[in-house]
Order: C-alpha cells, then structure tokens, then sequence
C-alpha cells in the first residue's frame, strides 16, 4: 500500500532522514515510534510532499509519489492530520469539514462522520475555537477523512488529550482499521501506540531501526524502549 525506500529529507543544509526504509501495510496500523527529533514527523511531511525529498522513493500501491506537490498526494488518496489540529478557528464544525470534502464525497459523507464521531454532530454548528482540545482533534480527524483516504497520516494525536479522549481516539482508530484505511501513527505515548498498532517502526537519528508486529515488538519492549525511547 504505502513502502518508503531509501528516502532522504533535509531542513535547509540539514539532513534529516538518511534513507528510510519503511512498510505500511494495507488496512493496517503502523506506529513510528522514537525520541523527539529523530525524524518521525518529518517522516510524515515527506511523504505528504510538505519537506520534498531528496532522495527515494515513496510508493503509494504502483505509483512513486515522492515529489509530488501535496495537494496532488491528497488527490491520490493521502489525509494529513499534523500535530497541533490546525483547524479554522472562525468556521464552523461542519464547515471545517466541507472545506475537505470530495463532492460528492463517496465513503465518508457528513452523515459517516457525525456516526463516527457524535461529540461533533452535537456540535456542528459551533465555530472551532468553541471547541474543546479532544474535539479539535476529532474535528482534524474527520476533516482528513472527508477526503475519502486511503492511507492517513496520524502525527501525535494523542498529544495534550486526557486519557478519556485518548480511548475515544483508540477506538476511531481501530474503526478506521475496519473500514479498510491504512493508518500511519507517529507517537510519543507508548501505551496508546500498544492499543492500536499492529505494526511498529522505530526511528534514531533519521534512520529506521526497527520494525516488526507488535506482538514482535513486545517481546522485546523493555530493550527496544531503553535503547531508543528513554532518555
């Protein structure tokens, strides 16, 4: 679905991702795991065509998207939830939404949304900034899917969330999964990564060292995480 080779990304003179390998498997939840700074969401921008690689190649099923200018990645069936929300703060709940939508939009029509997420359709006629954090991060979420993806870019969303919302996240998450859409976290929280992913990938210094199930991964947890999570 989405494979990453060999790709190479760069802030200005410096390099930031030195040749990531990287298999995301269809319908399924891959958790890229790592300090901060170590690339994960440069990562993310990289195959969005935020940070142009300069290196690699970024396969979305046949098709070498690495290049591509984002608004032509969003076109193939790429969402982009970045950290942080970034949604309207002056428009409403539902025209956040409708900014996003194919017309007509085929798998994730308003109706789907406010299904999937009944805190927004209570308050759809809210503007954003009435929002609470857990429901600007639910309203970017449904943002990102009224573009009908195949594969959704997840950076930190757990992020400042108390643990109430971050079960709720937990389980759009697992619903996504089910609706057959290929989800690509990156994450900082390891226990809400554990309830999620089926895939982990971890990252040192922009580049790949690790990625296996996650049954894999927790056989090994104690050594993974004191090598390249602890500080």
């Amino acid at each position: 679905m989405l494979r990453l080779e060999g790709l190479h990304a760069f802030y200005g003179a410096g390099h930031i991702l030195h040749g990531v390998d990287l298999a995301i498997p269809r319908a399924k939840v891959t958790a890229v795991l790592g300090r901060n700074g170590v690339g994960k969401t440069t990562t993310v921008r990289a195959i969005m065509g935020l940070v142009p690689p300069r290196g690699g190649r970024v396969w979305l099923d046949d098709d070498d998207i690495a290049g591509w200018p984002p608004h032509r990645i969003a076109r193939a069936g790429v969402a982009y939830v970045p950290e942080g929300r970034l949604i309207f703060p002056d428009l409403t709940v539902v025209e956040n939404i409708r900014v996003a939508e194919r017309v007509p939009a085929r798998q994730w029509t308003l109706t789907r949304l406010f299904d999937l997420f009944p805190s927004l359709a209570e308050r759809a006629r809210n503007k954003g900034s009435q929002l609470s954090g857990g429901e600007q991060q639910m309203l970017a979420v449904a943002r990102a899917l009224a573009t009908d993806p195949k594969v959704m870019l997840l950076d930190e969303p757990s992020q400042g969330l108390a643990p109430l919302v971050v079960r709720e996240l937990a389980r759009v998450i697992a619903r996504l999964r089910e609706e057959g859409v290929t989800v690509l976290l990156v994450e900082q929280n390891l226990k809400f990564a554990e309830s999620v992913a089926d895939e982990v990938c971890m990252l040192v210094k922009g580049r790949r060292v690790y990625q296996g199930t996650l049954a894999a991964f927790q056989q090994e947890r104690e050594t993974l995480k004191a090598n390249y999570l602890t500080v």
